[in-house]
């Protein structure tokens, strides 16, 4: 073996040094075991470190709910506010410091219900930041109830009969809300979610990733999952189907499936840009 390939080997069986963006003594993190948020976190981790953002360069910014825990565990800027609130205080953020890269975590029930409106509007304005919307069909911290997202007949503790309610498709509607990239991962999927989660935040504007996740203690055991891995089995073999898989299938194989990938992606002006334009016209310098 030649001794650049002995090199690249030898780089390739380095582990990733999550540790490097873990703020010392915040371990071990809250979330319950079997949990998808870990994974979806780790995955987030290397596409920052692949982006080449310094720490000091990000913002994260969540409202309320187990994946808007994420901010007290990373070394970044954060700012952990109020439930649905998570889009306003971004908002702020971005036009105060508009060189910082702004990442928003948040969930179904956080972005979707009480944040819903802010959703809207902040995909509207085309605003540069990355919100990932981490779906696990179920408000878990608060005590299972169902959420914007929860299936049709889903079990909860506010659908104890099933749930009647139809979900949201979170993609659709930061699409039709003007959200300029779209897209949809899963914690199953988590190499592929990583570069997801890395073309959204190289995005300029408003980026929307709707992360399919899992919550086995509430929304597992009332729905009779055995265990967590029986929740992921589930998101791998009936859930989702890559966007390239479904260019090969009749529309009838792909009935009920949720699409995984790039699902859209256009240029807009940002509105950051476009408010300093007016702020200058204002003054009489444009």
């Amino acid at each position: 073996m030649s001794g650049a390939a002995v090199a690249v080997k030898k780089k390739l069986s380095v582990p990733f040094d999550y540790s490097k963006y873990i703020r010392p003594g915040k371990l071990p993190h809250i979330w319950c075991p079997g949990c998808g948020h870990g994974i979806v976190l780790k995955a987030l981790l290397r596409a920052i470190d692949k982006s080449g953002l310094k720490k000091d360069d990000i913002c994260m910014v969540s409202g309320i709910g187990c994946s808007s825990r994420t901010p007290g565990y990373v070394d970044f800027n954060t700012l952990h506010t109020l439930h649905g609130r998570a889009l306003s205080y971004a908002t702020g953020v971005k036009l105060a410091k508009p060189e910082l890269k702004v990442i928003v975590i948040t969930g179904d029930g956080d972005a979707l219900a009480i944040g819903g409106n802010h959703f809207i509007h902040t995909c509207r304005r085309n605003i540069d930041m990355t919100i990932l919307v981490y779906t696990n069909a179920i408000y878990g911290m608060t005590g299972g109830q169902y959420s914007p997202a929860t299936p049709v007949g889903s079990v909860s503790h506010t659908s104890r009969y099933g749930n009647i309610e139809p979900p949201f498709d979170t993609c659709e509607m930061a699409k039709a809300s003007g959200a300029t990239f779209v897209a949809r991962g899963t914690a199953y999927h988590c190499q592929e979610l990583e570069r997801i989660i890395l073309e959204a935040i190289k995005h300029k504007g408003t980026s929307v990733v709707d992360i399919i996740d899992s919550c086995p203690v509430y929304y597992g055991r009332m729905n009779k999952y055995k265990s967590a891995s029986q929740m992921m089995e589930m998101i791998e073999k009936n859930g989702t189907i890559s966007v390239k898989q479904a260019e090969k299938l009749p529309p009838e194989k792909l009935e009920g499936k949720l699409l995984r990938g790039i699902l859209y992606k256009v240029d807009r002006p940002e509105y950051c840009e476009e408010y300093e334009k007016l702020i200058k016209k204002a003054q009489g310098k444009g």
